[in-house]
């Protein structure tokens, strides 16, 4: 079914919005003062210039509004001093106008000061007002779409990082099982060797497949663990031991792709390959209430060096995994390293529980 379409804010086209507001404020303006003109008795002479009033307050806010336009991407002196200037232009413009008609037809055309001043006095209010709120709108307009830039760049930056942290794991991998195929070549074991390139290739296209900073199911996760696996098993045999326990209410939980990778490739470093018997690598994750646990554990040594075991040698093991759900979760997640009662390493993540429908339903 077809998303329903983003409703349009008012603000969206700022010139309709623009004439919408001109249109309905000096109609307004009309109106409040012709009721006042009823409620005072006042004759139809009175409604002329009441009329022109209005109609030359619409004209001369539309040259002032051009001028404005023009300003508004000015520096700030030249703004306000050019709105200063502009609005005294258009004030003095506004009362000899307002003044001399009002005189013409209520008074025979007998000017006087007073009424000029009280016309200075009420029109400069009016544009004030007017001038006012359009620069109000226009200010807001203008941070509304910085705020807005601000979020993309941030987004965009948000989805380079995440694309560089996961862009780290690949030249580690690929370097120990390309050197492992190396080995296997030299020791003439060309059939082994072939395996492994395939299922290397298998592994090297799904990354490609997906984005960098994209999320997967739990579900996905697992069978491309799998697929890792399945070419460390050609090195290491039987001393590679892993099992997988998925919750299939958990399957569909949503991690950033290829989070879990580097904690089989630290078991395999630092569980597998040092003992002569190998250490098997456990896989579990769980639905708890709305949240996801997961734990990878494995029965190596533990941390009998806790300033060796959480990193490889690159530097950007257990790291780029915090980093990675700091980017995608923010605070709503633990990352625990401990040694396990029986013997070995276990490492546990906690994430809340987020579907793909979750995630298109918000945005």
């Amino acid at each position: 079914m077809a998303a329903p379409p983003t409703p349009k804010t008012f603000f969206e086209d700022k010139d309709r919005a623009f004439w919408m507001l001109q249109g309905a404020g000096w109609t307004g303006y009309l109106m409040l003062r012709a009721a006042q003109g009823v409620a005072n008795g006042m004759s139809i002479s009175f409604f002329i210039p009441v009329l022109v009033s209005a109609a030359t307050g619409y004209s001369l806010t539309l040259v002032m509004a051009a001028v404005y336009r023009f300003l508004i991407r000015q520096r700030p002196v030249l703004l306000w001093i050019g709105s200063v200037i502009s609005l005294v232009i258009a004030v003095s413009a506004y009362s000899i106008i307002d003044a001399f008609v009002f005189s013409l037809i209520n008074r025979g055309g007998a000017f006087e000061g007073a009424l000029l001043l009280a016309s200075v006095l009420l029109d400069g209010l009016l544009l004030a007002a007017w001038s006012a709120l359009y620069f109000s709108i226009n200010f807001f307009l203008i941070a509304e779409e910085q705020r807005v830039q601000l979020a993309k760049l941030e987004g965009q930056a948000s989805s380079a990082q995440l694309a560089m942290l996961r862009y780290q794991l690949n030249p580690h991998f690929l370097f120990n099982t390309l050197n492992s195929i190396s080995t296997l070549v030299l020791l003439k074991q060309t059939d082994r060797a072939n395996a492994m390139l395939s299922r290397l290739a298998s592994f090297l296209r799904y990354t490609l497949v997906n984005e960098p900073e994209a999320q997967v199911s739990l579900a996905q996760e697992f069978e491309t663990l799998k697929l890792y696996l399945e070419i460390e098993k050609m090195r290491f045999e039987e001393r590679l031991r892993a099992t997988f326990e998925l919750d299939p209410a958990a399957s569909q939980a949503r991690i950033p792709s290829l989070l879990l990778q580097p904690l089989i490739e630290n078991a395999i470093k630092y569980a597998v390959t040092p003992q002569e018997e190998g250490a098997e690598i456990a896989v579990d994750a769980r639905l708890v209430g709305d949240r996801v646990r997961i734990v990878v554990s494995d029965t190596g040594p533990g941390l009998n060096d806790v300033s060796v075991r959480p990193s490889f040698s690159t530097g950007v093991g257990l790291p780029n995994i915090r980093d990675r759900l700091g980017q995608a979760f923010g605070e709503d997640q633990t990352f625990d390293m401990t040694n396990r009662p029986e013997g070995g390493f276990l490492v546990t993540i906690d994430i809340p529980f987020v579907t793909d429908a979750q995630l298109q339903e918000a945005a």
